[in-house]
C-alpha cells in the first residue's frame, strides 16, 4: 500500500463521518419541530377542556351574548380540526380567530359586574389568560425550531445530505395581521 491510498482513503472516511454528522445533526433538528410542535398541541388541548367550563359559566350571565359565545365554540372547533389534520397554516388562521373571540368574550365580560366577580369565571379567565401565555411561548419556540431547520436545508453542504434524506421544510406558526392590530375595545360595546 502507498501513501496516496491511504490518504484517499482517509479522505473517503473523513466525508462519511462528516456526511453521517450532518445527517444526523438535520435529523435532530426535525425532531425538534416535531416535539416543540407536540408541546403546543398540549397546551392547546388543555385550552380546548377549559374553554366548554367558560362558556357555560358565562351563559348563566351573558343571555343577550349568544353570538359572541357561538363564535368561540366555533373557533374552537376550527382549533381542534385543525390540529387533528396537523395543518400548521389551518391551525394559525383558527387561533387568530379564537384569540379575537376570547378577546371579545373578556371585553364583554367587563359589563356584567356579577360574571366578573364569580370565582369561577376570575379562575377560569386567568387559567385560559396563562394557557395563552404559554401557547405564545411555545409558538415562538416552535418558530425557532423551524426557522434553524429551514435554514439548514438551504446550507452548503447540508443541503446535499437533505436532498438525500428527503428531509422537508417545515411551515412557521403564524398568526393574521388581524392578531396583530390593536383591539378597538370601544367598537364592542357599540
Amino acid at each position: 500500500m502507498d501513501i496516496s491510498n491511504l490518504i484517499i482513503g482517509g479522505i473517503a472516511v473523513l466525508l462519511v463521518v462528516y456526511a453521517i454528522v450532518l445527517y444526523n445533526g438535520l435529523v435532530s433538528l426535525k425532531h425538534n419541530v416535531s416535539k416543540n410542535l407536540a408541546n403546543i398541541d398540549v397546551l392547546l388541548k388543555q385550552r380546548h377542556d377549559e374553554l366548554p367550563k367558560l362558556i357555560e359559566t358565562c351563559k348563566q350571565y351573558m343571555k343577550h351574548e349568544q353570538e359572541t359565545l357561538e363564535k368561540v365554540i366555533h373557533a374552537r372547533s376550527s382549533v381542534a380540526n385543525a390540529q387533528k389534520s396537523g395543518d400548521v397554516k389551518a391551525l394559525g388562521k383558527a387561533e387568530t380567530v379564537m384569540r379575537a373571540g376570547l378577546g371579545n368574550l373578556f371585553a364583554l365580560a367587563e359589563n356584567y359586574p356579577e360574571l366578573k366577580a364569580d370565582q369561577s369565571f376570575t379562575h377560569l379567565q386567568d387559567r385560559i389568560s396563562g394557557l395563552e401565555s404559554e401557547i405564545s411561548d411555545r409558538r415562538e419556540f416552535y418558530n425557532e425550531s423551524v426557522n434553524n431547520n429551514n435554514i439548514r436545508l438551504e446550507q452548503f453542504p447540508d443541503v446535499l445530505v437533505a436532498r438525500f434524506g428527503n428531509f422537508k421544510a417545515f411551515d412557521l406558526l403564524e398568526f393574521s395581521e388581524q392578531e396583530l392590530a390593536d383591539v378597538d375595545v370601544k367598537s364592542l360595546f357599540s
